[in-house]
């Protein structure tokens, strides 16, 4: 069993086990020394052997982001998010912390500053690497972490979904902005967005040999819940398309990078005095007027490539 000693203000725990290395780790609580104690005897029992807790104080926060940003992030469709969102964690003062040291109430304190400045959806999504990346570190890594910390933590509520849909008018004028700018990809870009439902980064992978002429279909074969469909293009879609450049197999059709398209969007919308308009916000557009068009729910998911109705319940409401 667990000894529990108190030294000053803090508790000691060793614990001892035939042909396991002496554990011992110090608390400010005897809850938390005894929680620790019987959790490495837990390991015990379940594995044979207690793990050495000196892999958790050599092992710092930064290294294991770090190795997850390279090893594992890397590996992702959202490679690029992420690795943007865990370098900016890098900067954090918390990641020189051996892991031995932290505690939920660490990201608890993270958490309450850092809502200061980002919104709880925003805050959830830069959690959400860093859950991941406590669990592939106790189950692939052999890092001794009894609980995942950021798992443990009290999230925010996220935002409501947005609704914005366009207004009269706005449509027309974000084609005539569009066509006053020095690039070429933003017109064709709102109006596919618009025609046929597809996110920016699926519109910013398109290729040519995912286009069907004779059926006048896309295939989409890189999508956010890792299933590819086809989508059927309208005559005003397939216009659009006609309209670009041609280029060669294995080569996007819209020439230009996702930081270079959200700068050149940016610019449009301060440019027009658009109040509040996402480019996501014309995915919802689009399938709020596939609604009006009397489609059925089942052909817009096929469409738009949503897996759960439930999440397009949302959009038959904003269409009424």
């Amino acid at each position: 069993m667990a000894a529990i000693r108190k030294r000053g203000q803090r508790y000691q725990v060793q614990v001892r086990r035939h042909g396991s290395p002496n554990l011992s780790k110090t608390f400010q609580k005897r809850a938390d020394a005894e929680a620790w104690g019987r959790a490495m005897e837990v390991q015990h029992d379940r594995a044979g052997v207690i793990c050495d807790s000196r892999i958790l104080e050599r092992t710092t926060l930064r290294d294991l982001v770090v190795r997850y940003r390279d090893e594992i992030s890397a590996k992702k469709k959202c490679a690029a998010v992420e690795r943007t969102l865990l370098t900016a964690f890098l900067r954090q003062s918390l990641c020189e912390r051996s892991i031995s040291t932290l505690q939920p109430s660490d990201f608890a304190a993270y958490r309450n500053e850092r809502l200061k400045t980002v919104s709880p959806s925003g805050f959830n999504r830069e959690m959400s690497p860093l859950q991941h990346m406590f669990e592939i570190a106790r189950v692939e890594w052999g890092i001794p972490i009894v609980e995942n910390p950021v798992k443990l933590l009290r999230k925010p509520q996220n935002n409501a979904a947005r609704s914005r849909r366009l207004l009269p008018g706005e449509y027309e004028k974000l084609i005539e902005f569009s066509k006053a700018r020095s690039v070429s990809y933003l017109e064709p870009a709102i109006i596919l967005a618009v025609e046929t439902a597809m996110r920016r980064g699926e519109l910013l992978r398109m290729r040519s040999e995912h286009l069907d002429e004779d059926s006048s279909m896309l295939l989409v074969p890189i999508t956010k819940n890792g299933k590819p469909r086809r989508i059927p293009l309208t005559n005003i879609a397939q216009e659009a398309l006609a309209r670009l450049p041609k280029t060669e197999d294995g080569q996007p059709l819209l020439a230009v990078s996702e930081s270079a398209f959200k700068s050149s969007w940016r610019r449009l919308i301060a440019a027009g005095e658009f109040a509040d308009l996402h480019f996501h916000d014309l995915r919802h557009e689009a399938i709020s007027r596939m609604f009006e068009r009397g489609m059925t729910m089942p052909e817009i998911a096929a469409i738009s490539g949503h897996a759960d109705f439930r999440m397009l319940a949302r959009y038959a409401h904003a269409a009424v």
